[in-house]
């Protein structure tokens, strides 16, 4: 039993949007209500492959579309309706246990790469609680101290649909595994309860959490010490922290402002803006195409290029535009040229400034000291105001 719960680590690349492309005529649609990604949706169409369920069958047993399965964002509902099948269908009291030893970055989208480069554990769960709608809507992670411990509690939030014991089961586990992992072994928690009674035999609880948990208690939730927290992670890294950071806040926004475009709130201009923060922070990480920039909005390309005409602006001056912005950010820190080509996503130098003479129709030096120029006139004005005092 405890070979089959062991911990497996998965990819993540930050080439993968987190949300499926949903064109106008989709038979899916705009998804509203609380929902969850895809990848913890596949983790669950992992685990049950495993058993030799397949997700054609699954889907079919759980009554949802098969079309379901490429979007990215999945109706919470769905998500229960999934959990029922799956148990219902492998027979596995310890399928909810199984779930969670799956867990692995690929499971967190985005949020994985932020626990990975956290400074500590606490640091890590700190995170996961801020971004955690871009992992699911169905829950959300308490932290409450108590003497030289912490008690980590989850909140189930369901949908129209009870939760399954098992989707319960499986985030626990899920901390436990991925806690582990980041922690390079060293994850321990005294305590798990859950509110609900036993499913599975308790040789697969300890092995899934490494403690016999306790059961019928008030809440869900797992005793984890202070010093556990607080001890250095071994993949810590404060500048890769800051980036995924604002990357996953970008995320955030772009899931919010998708949101609000299914509820058809004025989403021409909030999907532009969503669109700009995005691109500010992806570019950083390579030249994005439209196709991609739609993905992470939630959109079809169709249907992102129809918001834009509505606007009057094309993806391309958009892009180029932003990629202008923070040349000239760049440029006012002193930053050499160089050294910003290849974060906008330019071969060389050489052809950052063809392109910045095209944006500005000033080369970059001359941009650079016209700007120093205004920002002493500034200065003097200043200078004088302050000298002469307020006038009559």
């Amino acid at each position: 039993m405890a070979s089959s719960l062991s911990l497996q680590t998965f990819p993540l690349s930050l080439q993968t949007p987190f949300f499926a492309p949903i064109d106008d005529d989709a038979a899916l649609g705009w998804v509203q209500g609380p929902t969850a990604s895809r990848s913890w949706a596949h983790t669950i169409l992992a685990t049950a492959a495993q058993a030799g369920l397949g997700a054609a069958a699954l889907l079919r047993h759980a009554g949802l579309p098969p079309g379901l399965a490429e979007a990215e964002r999945w109706p919470i509902d769905d998500i229960t309706r999934l959990w029922r099948a799956a148990a219902a269908l492998t027979g596995d009291r310890a399928f909810g246990l199984r779930v969670g030893a799956q867990v692995g970055p690929a499971s967190f989208n985005v949020v994985g790469y932020l626990v990975q480069s956290a400074a500590t554990l606490r640091e890590a769960l700190g995170l996961v609680q801020r971004f955690q709608r871009l992992i699911s809507d169905g829950g959300r992670f308490q932290m409450l101290s108590v003497g030289e411990h912490v008690w980590l509690i989850y909140h189930p939030m369901q949908g129209d649909l009870a939760f399954s014991p098992h989707q319960i089961e499986a985030v626990l586990a899920a901390v436990v595994s991925f806690g582990r992992w980041v922690t390079g072994g060293r994850f321990e928690a005294l305590q798990v309860q859950f509110a609900h009674g036993a499913l599975a035999p308790m040789e697969a609880y300890q092995a899934a959490l490494g403690c016999t948990p306790r059961f019928g208690e008030a809440f869900n939730g797992m005793l984890l010490p202070h010093r556990m927290l607080d001890a250095p992670l071994p993949q810590a890294d404060a500048q890769l922290a800051r980036v995924h950071t604002d990357h996953a806040q970008a995320r955030l926004q772009a899931l919010e402002a998708a949101s609000a475009a299914g509820a058809g709130v004025s989403h021409p201009e909030q999907v532009l803006s969503a669109l700009r923060r995005w691109l500010l922070s992806r570019l950083p990480l390579g030249l994005p195409g439209r196709a991609e920039a739609a993905a992470a909005l939630g959109l079809s390309d169709r249907r992102l290029r129809r918001l834009l005409q509505r606007q009057g602006v094309h993806f391309s001056a958009l892009l180029d535009e932003v990629r202008c912005q923070m040349c000239c950010d760049a440029l006012r820190q002193g930053t050499a040229l160089a050294a910003v080509a290849p974060r906008l996503g330019f071969g060389d130098a050489a052809a950052l400034h063809r392109a910045f003479v095209r944006w500005t129709g000033q080369t970059p030096g001359r941009w650079r000291e016209t700007q120093r120029q205004a920002d002493a006139r500034g200065s003097e004005l200043q200078v004088v105001d302050e000298a002469g005092g307020p006038q009559a």
